[in-house]
């Protein structure tokens, strides 16, 4: 597990915040993160394919979590026989948003990735809701689909540079 104490803000000062492997009884925790991201983040549709994936596609999935819980989720799935490295349903609780809770479990998840001998290419789908975010973290954008998420989230593929 990677403490994460000294690289938050000094308002999360738990001593147990830690970033872990998701196992399924964390499912709820999650679903509660993404209904405290939705509309703003989420389409209210996408919770049903949140749940089909965290039931089915998740390959490696972490969550981040203190002594109140889990504070933020996200995964990596792979394709093209483990050459590109997709991250997957990051969701960063609101209250910890903007405090590096994001990074870090991004960096985790891109250190991870380089450790893996096949992995030439780290992508991401997000939106334009934060696509921001990911570019301010070394990732460039490819493409943009208009309402591909649901009506008013568009698809931002983007891909990792650094």
């Amino acid at each position: 597990m990677a403490n994460i104490n000294t690289m938050l803000s000094s308002n999360l000062s738990a001593p147990d915040t830690a970033i872990r492997p998701y196992q399924p009884a964390d499912k709820p925790g999650v679903i509660t993160l993404l209904r405290a991201n939705t509309p703003l983040y989420f389409a209210p549709e996408e919770e049903n394919e949140l749940v089909f994936y965290l039931e089915n596609e998740t390959e490696e999935y972490f969550v981040v979590e203190t002594e109140k819980g889990i504070i933020g989720c996200g995964g990596i799935n792979f394709e093209d026989h483990r050459r590109t490295g997709k991250l997957s349903w990051d969701i960063i609780h609101p209250d910890y948003q903007g405090k590096g809770v994001g990074r870090l479990l991004l960096n985790h998840r891109i250190s991870k990735l380089k450790s893996i001998k096949e992995v030439e290419i780290i992508s991401v789908r997000t939106s334009q809701m934060a696509f921001r975010f990911y570019e301010k973290c070394g990732f460039e954008l490819l493409e943009i689909k208009k309402d591909y998420w649901a009506e008013g989230f568009d698809l931002y593929l983007m891909e990792y540079s650094k």
